[in-house]
Formats: structure tokens, C-alpha cells, sequence
């Protein structure tokens, strides 16, 4: 299974941007898809998360900014990012995880906040 991420970019402060994923393939056991970030130096962190039955949960540094979305036919999600702040910089990556413990990860995306 592969996932591709796109839609990410350059963008001022204050912009938008709007980042999808889709797996190659059905994902067999798929019980949630999400978004992870990570900038230069520091850890990836989990920005946001949508189960099948679509519970989201997200970063409390992302939450009223940022909505994650999924087609659980289509096995894509997404992630509309309002108001992006030049902390928000960093490669997003999206993943999906399984009910027997196996994550599927795609290469990321590069998104840039400038001031």
C-alpha cells in the first residue's frame, strides 16, 4: 500500500492550504487515518486524526484552524489548514493505521508559513 500526500507548498501567514493523501489500494483493517508534522529539529507530532466513523481529534495548537476530512470508499483524507502560522512549517505526512498494529506512511509534503 502506498500513500500519496500533495498540496503542499509556499504561503504567507494567514493563508491556506489544503493537503490530500490517497492510498494506492484498499487498506484492509484501515480504523483511522491522519496527518503528522515535522520541522527541522524537533519530533513529528500528530496534527490531526479521523477514525472510520469520523472522531477527529487533532493538536490543540491546530484546533479551529485545521479540519481533517475523509472518503472512506476512496481510502483519501485531507487536510484544510485556515490561518497557517510560519509554525505550522514542516513536512506533513499522512498515515493510516490498522487494527493489528500495522501504519502505513506516505513521504510527506512540504508546507512553508512565511512571516
Amino acid at each position: 500500500v502506498q500513500l500519496q500526500a500533495s498540496g503542499g507548498g509556499l504561503v504567507q501567514a494567514g493563508g491556506s492550504l489544503t493537503l490530500s493523501c490517497a492510498a494506492s489500494e484498499r487498506i484492509f483493517g484501515i480504523n483511522g487515518m491522519g496527518w503528522s508534522r515535522q520541522a527541522p529539529g524537533k519530533q513529528r507530532e500528530l496534527v490531526a486524526r479521523i477514525s472510520n466513523g469520523g472522531m477527529t481529534n487533532y493538536v490543540d495548537s491546530v484546533k479551529g484552524r485545521f479540519t481533517i476530512s475523509r472518503d472512506n470508499a476512496k481510502n483519501t483524507v485531507s487536510l484544510q489548514m485556515n490561518n497557517l502560522k510560519v509554525e505550522d512549517s514542516g513536512t506533513y505526512f499522512c498515515n493510516a493505521g490498522t487494527y493489528y498494529g500495522v501504519e502505513y506512511w506516505g513521504k510527506g509534503t512540504q508546507v512553508t508559513v512565511s512571516s
